[in-house]
């Protein structure tokens, strides 16, 4: 029996480095520059562009313990989040790795030692069953004939339906690209649970668990579906380190693990519920603190859209659960500290941002306690216009969408009133979604980065901007060709290049490739994995592969945006220093003429903020620091402290950009040769990019001073334009200010006149239905304030009645205005929310609002004489 689910973790990543892996650690929940995913879902994500052929393989042999969530997108297990025993949003996948080493014999051999050898997992053989896909004999025949298995054990997978690659034992990362079949590895908890072996009709259930699967990526999909042969056989495994610890524990349920146990204990104590470990709502608590907590330590933050409308969801799911179990106070916040405590092999990074998490949790808890009053308020809005006693389910799953409604806290309201959920309308409208999502999650590739990323070249450009070279490649409308001719596009790649390729954020270097007999203008470089790409045009001549030219960057563009990426790295600096250790780097712009930073940050900087960031990078410009690049081992820049990003690879050896004292980055991009250089920094503008996201611009050098002039030129219009100087400006704004304030109270007094007198015309028009005082008066191009003013004036003076004011604008759309007194609206006679339906329902157009005060909206009326009919009609009916 292992002691804890740390000892299980460490003893996994041994046993695979004692067979020559490397140990790697885990990449961030954000993928590193993929779209196609929200978060981080397995251990392969790290490992993409490998598989892919983009990038090459530092390592032959990898083992990891990935961070996952599975909250979104292709990947989604929050709604099974407890229900099941084994369902987790934030977990770690155990996986080990080959890139074009071993392959299907090595890796189901380290897989049945790792699980069943007694100096390690020792599990029984008789309890383990394996699938494999009905066209993969090759791992069949290793299974049946190599391993130590029960050959009943052994379960040949057919596919779903018709299609070959629709099968639960064939894995494919898109549409086309790397593909191959997989063997799956479970574990048969035992007759006490009901459940019947992989591969058979009654499978479901909780006793064969799935607990490894793995993955021989042997095959290139292509788009018509026809499979080639890789020439770099890969192995791509994964193992939930919860169900492995589970079993290893004697337990049946991921939530009875140690981790858990623990952490369910702890919360049972804060919000005061007893201390039952099979409690549903418990276990999903326990789950998605863990999942909000290293979400927003990655730097994901609640917003409406994207990762941060996932997160906000797991939130509001959580304390939802917490209000089911009883607790009427804010909770959540309070569980960061116990997740560190439990969670210690992972909570370094935790611990640095306890603050700032506790910070965002305490904050969402309190949006969603508004959040969920309006939800409640529109809900019972929604049941009040009811007829009949069904709900739509549409507006269910709006409510779920939303306000974080779960299904069953609606149809309890619900059901207080008499009233069904329409359940087939609300899980139509989830299936919609949810297609959506998986669509927005397929992944393409095209052959073009393929191709281009088989070739090698040679980066130049640090120590010298002009060099000879020889052309290896050519490619036109994405095409490789020989030639490229005169006033035709393409792309050229050298053998070694001065040009720097766009990434980092740093742009692509501009120039020129010269030949005897032809000039290319660069005008773009970019990068395909390890190849640089020239973008660009011949101007003359024609230029052929194997041609020798002189690559000529343009030295004064790359100046500029060399002091720029320097002056990125100190305002990074800069920024950890003024606003915290929080602060992750979100994306970035370098080029000649700005930069641009984008990070996460919860709220909007201060003016004194903005100020000592700004002095602060201008200090370490004028303090002339060398600046120094230096290629050292990965495994120093770690432990020294250099700024890295966590969730990309990289080499065994780096390279290490430092500033004086003040900074030091890992970086491959372009900078000055001293802070110096840089000459002057002014920050711009910093400003809101998505929620919890803030993003800086900023200009140094020539274009900073450029921009101070501007300042200074504005500055002197507003002297001149003030007859002030700089010694009283403030002084001369504060008297225009107060002027026109004073102005404006003038003439919201007049406009008050104004009314009170339109007014008091208005009543001589008063008409009774039954012994009801009714007003309906048109007026033309009223604004909404004074329009309002006017009603409450008339309502003043009327006491008692309807005051229907019709309000046609230029463009003839027509905004109707009720107002019903108090009197009325409590005897039951009328309301102006029933008399807006009544228009709808004969006029048309969209509305709402109270009992007191509505509205309607009406478009493209062609005679409006005949609405104030139409409505007393409607209001005599009433009435």
């Amino acid at each position: 029996m292992h002691k804890n689910i740390d000892d299980i973790r460490q003893e996994f990543l041994n046993f695979f480095k004692k067979k020559g892996h490397e140990i790697v650690a885990s990449s961030t929940l954000i993928p590193n520059n993929d779209p196609t995913l929200l978060f981080t879902n397995s251990g392969m994500n790290q490992f993409k562009n490998i598989f892919l052929g983009i990038d090459k393989p530092l390592f032959k042999r990898v083992t990891t313990a990935q961070r996952c969530v599975r909250a979104g997108g292709k990947h989604n297990d929050l709604d099974n989040v407890g229900y099941t025993e084994r369902h987790l949003t934030f977990f770690e996948m155990l996986g080990n790795f080959s890139f074009g080493d071993y392959f299907k014999y090595e890796a189901i051999q380290f897989a049945w030692e790792l699980l069943t050898d007694s100096n390690w997992f020792n599990l029984s053989k008789n309890k383990l069953w394996v699938t494999v896909h009905i066209s993969d004999s090759e791992s069949y025949d290793i299974w049946i004939k190599q391993v130590d298995i029960p050959n009943e054990h052994v379960v040949r997978i057919g596919n779903n339906t018709d299609n070959f690659y629709d099968s639960d034992n064939f894995w494919q990362m898109g549409n086309i690209g790397p593909c191959g079949p997989c063997s799956e590895i479970f574990y048969d908890h035992g007759d006490r649970f009901q459940g019947y072996p992989p591969g058979s009709l009654k499978e479901f259930g909780e006793r064969y668990v799935e607990i490894w699967n793995l993955v021989f990526i042997q095959f290139n999909r292509q788009l018509d579906s026809h499979l080639l042969s890789l020439p770099m056989l890969s192995v791509d495994t994964g193992m939930g380190l919860e169900r492995i610890a589970a079993i290893l524990q004697g337990v049946h349920s991921s939530y009875s693990v140690d981790v858990f146990k623990k952490l369910i204990s702890s919360i049972s104590q804060i919000i005061k519920v007893s201390d039952d470990n099979t409690n549903r709502s418990l276990y999903v608590i326990a789950d998605h603190i863990r999942t909000c907590s290293f979400l927003i330590q990655d730097g994901v933050l609640p917003s409406n859209e994207g990762r941060g409308y996932v997160l906000r969801r797991i939130i509001r799911r959580a304390v939802l659960h917490g209000k089911k179990l009883g607790t009427k106070n804010i909770f959540f916040y309070k569980l960061v500290p116990p997740l560190i405590k439990y969670m210690q092999h992972l909570s370094d990074k935790l611990c640095e941002k306890q603050d700032f998490i506790e910070k965002i949790l305490l904050s969402e808890e309190k949006l969603f306690e508004d959040t969920l009053k309006k939800g409640l308020k529109l809900l019972e809005k929604k049941l009040s216009l009811l007829r009949g006693n069904i709900l739509n389910g549409e507006i269910a799953f709006h409510l779920h969408d939303t306000y974080g409604f779960p299904l069953e806290l609606t149809k309890n309201i619900c059901l207080r009133h008499g009233i069904h959920v329409d359940q087939v309308k609300f899980d139509q409208s989830m299936l919609i979604q949810k297609k959506y999502a998986k669509e927005s999650n397929k992944f393409y590739i095209t052959s073009k980065n393929i191709s281009l990323c088989n070739i090698s070249n040679t980066f130049v450009g640090y120590r010298e901007l002009t060099c000879r070279s020889q052309i290896i490649a050519l490619f036109r409308v994405n095409n490789p060709v020989n030639k490229i001719y005169a006033e035709e596009e393409g792309i050229v790649i050298l053998k070694n290049t001065p040009f720097y390729g766009e990434s980092g954020g740093q742009i692509g270097d501009s120039g020129q490739l010269k030949t005897i007999s032809s000039l290319f203008q660069v005008t773009n470089t970019k990068k395909y994995g390890q190849t640089i790409g020239h973008f660009g045009t011949v101007n003359s001549g024609a230029i052929s592969v194997g041609e020798e030219v002189i690559a000529q960057v343009d030295q004064y563009k790359r100046k500029y945006i060399s002091f720029n990426h320097s002056a990125t790295h100190l305002l990074r600096a800069a920024l950890y220093q003024v606003l915290g250790s929080h602060i992750i780097q979100k994306g970035s712009l370098v080029n000649d003429q700005y930069l641009r930073f984008d990070f996460c940050h919860h709220e909007t900087m201060t003016a004194e903020q903005i100020n000592t960031v700004e002095n602060l990078v201008n200090k370490q410009i004028w303090s002339n620091f060398p600046i120094a690049a230096d290629m050292i081992p990965i495994e120093i820049a770690k432990n020294s402290g250099v700024v890295m990003l966590i969730n990309k690879q990289y080499e065994k050896i780096v390279r290490v950009i430092r500033m004086g004292n003040f900074s030091a980055e890992l970086c491959g991009g372009t900078h000055a040769k001293n802070t110096g250089e840089i000459g002057v920094f002014v920050i711009t503008k910093e400003s809101s990019i998505a929620s919890g996201i803030r993003r800086i611009e900023a200009v140094t050098s020539n274009t900073a001073l450029s921009v101070i002039h501007q300042y200074k030129k504005l500055l002197q219009n507003i002297f001149k334009l003030t007859q002030s100087d700089n010694k009283n400006i403030l002084s001369k704004i504060h008297e225009f200010k107060s002027r026109c304030q004073k102005l404006e109270k003038e003439i919201e007094h007049l406009r008050n006149k104004q009314i009170m007198h339109k007014s008091l015309s208005f009543i001589k028009e008063i008409y009774y239905i039954k012994d009801v005082q009714i007003l309906i008066k048109q007026v033309e191009n009223m604004m909404l304030k004074p329009l309002t003013n006017l009603i409450d004036c008339l309502k003043r003076q009327l006491k008692s009645g309807v005051i229907v004011i019709i309000n046609i604008s230029k463009n003839n759309k027509i905004n109707i205005v009720i107002a019903v007194t108090k009197d009325l609206i409590e005897n039951n006679r009328i309301n102006a929310l029933n008399l807006v339906h009544l228009i709808i329902n004969t006029l048309g157009g969209k509305g709402g609002g109270k009992p007191h005060f509505a509205q309607v909206g009406i478009n493209n009326i062609i005679n409006t004489s005949k609405i104030s009919t139409k409505i007393d009609f409607l209001l005599h009916n009433i009435l």
